[in-house]
């Protein structure tokens, strides 16, 4: 098969040749640049070369064609324009980390040093006139948001402005995907999955808007969860909103890109903690299931998409809510969390979810297991969620930073000796 046959395969439940795997399609499925180098250097040498920094929030390094093809690969994804730091990823520069990796980063990573910390702080679209949106602490591996919380004034609350991120799609964003779409139409045996702009409703990476220079309206994390109870009204008034914007985007989208993309993520939201939900299934089915079986129902209505939905932690008690919002992915399948048992959610649910990640523990197994505890973990995921197709093989979030790259050789090795092909 094709990497695109192999993922149609397994998006339609039907066994496919050999496990589909995903590393760098998403946010969520990528690998920290520093791994990428390492992996890298030990797959194909070259030790001049330098991995771009494509996602520079979470500091994911970019999978270029030739790591993809010698690991097997089969995922192409399609960003938004802009990070979430506002910037594009395009006019690249050296930049080195803080444990000596060398990489490049866009040209509009424009970076400040704390003077107190030694904390490495980041500008929305680059701009350095501004405050800083993102810090990453002394020695760090990525960043985390910076509260730019104006005082709340619960008298004069304004939805616009928690929707000044939610517009139209602009003249610029339109030219960039009828672009990615013409590589698509150049490459068409890549299986490919769209990331889509402003359908992840209460998503906590993008509450406090990095991306923006003077963030209004509720943008504390903490703040923002409080809201969903005691300012609910308020929030039902965001979605409603930001839905009605991404129905419009969507449309334009669904015209650029047609049956040309087989997958599209529609929403990062967390629900779960390690221990079970953090929102009981009557606040999902009436803060988020309407505005997710809206997506959903256009984007089915009027293409072959099979719609994606992140969240980490213990979900199983809302997979069923997932469903009857339409979604056809689950990701990152956090088997480690209470209730996940891998085995279960197969049985339970693999007739009607595609299991997007599951594969190897990142928590723990990948990051400090052995070779061999990675190897024999990912095959015992794959005999599970490869059966009868119906899973996309991914890490249970991305790869971080300081993992050991013999634990990640492994992890390939294992997706090798799974498929019955020689090992490498």
């Amino acid at each position: 098969m094709t990497s695109r046959e192999r993922l149609q395969a397994t998006l339609e439940h039907r066994q496919p040749d050999r496990p589909c795997v995903d590393f760098g399609g998403t946010f969520v499925t990528g690998i920290h640049v520093a791994a990428v180098d390492r992996l890298r250097r030990a797959v194909l040498g070259d030790p001049s070369w330098r991995v771009k920094v494509c996602e520079p929030y979470q500091m994911l390094g970019e999978i270029d064609g030739a790591l993809r093809e010698a690991l097997g690969i089969d995922i192409i994804g399609v960003p938004p324009r802009k990070t979430l730091f506002g910037i594009e990823c395009k006019d690249w520069k050296p930049f080195t980390l803080f444990d000596g990796t060398g990489v490049l980063v866009p040209g509009a990573f424009n970076t400040t040093a704390d003077p107190a910390s030694g904390d490495l702080l980041i500008y929305p679209e680059g701009d350095t006139s501004v405050p800083p949106s993102g810090r990453m602490p002394r020695g760090g591996y990525f960043f985390d948001s910076i509260i730019r919380q104006p005082p709340i004034d619960d008298d004069n609350l304004n939805v616009e402005d928690n929707l000044e991120e939610f517009g139209p799609l602009s003249d610029a964003d339109i030219a960039y995907y009828r672009e990615k779409r013409a590589w698509l139409d150049r490459n068409p045996d890549v299986g490919r999955i769209l990331i889509v702009p402003g359908t992840a409703f209460g998503d906590i990476a993008l509450v406090p808007a990095p991306f923006l220079k003077h963030p209004k309206g509720i943008r504390d994390i903490e703040e923002w969860y409080i809201s969903t109870v005691a300012r609910k009204d308020y929030v039902l008034g965001i979605f409603e909103r930001q839905c009605a914007v991404a129905e419009r985007n969507l449309d334009t989208l669904i015209n650029i890109f047609g049956d040309s993309v087989d997958a599209a993520l529609i929403t990062g939201t967390d629900f779960g903690t390690q221990r079970g939900p953090f929102i009981s299934n009557e606040a999902y089915r009436e803060l988020f299931l309407p505005f997710h079986r809206r997506i959903n129902a256009l984007i089915h209505g009027k293409t072959k998409w099979k719609t994606f939905i992140h969240s980490c932690g213990s979900v199983y008690q809302l997979i069923p809510d997932f469903i009857a919002a339409g979604f056809d992915i689950l990701n990152p399948v956090q088997c480690s969390a209470a209730e996940m048992d891998p085995a279960r959610l197969k049985r339970q649910f693999g007739k009607d979810l595609v299991f997007w990640g599951g594969g190897i523990d990142t928590q723990k197994t990948l990051p400090f297991g052995t070779p061999d505890q990675v190897h024999a973990e990912v095959m015992e995921r794959v005999a599970i969620f490869n059966e009868g197709g119906g899973c996309v093989f991914n890490a249970i979030h991305n790869i971080q930073g300081p993992t050991p790259v013999e634990n990640m050789l492994a992890l390939f090795r294992a997706l090798r000796d799974s498929a019955g092909s020689p090992v490498a």
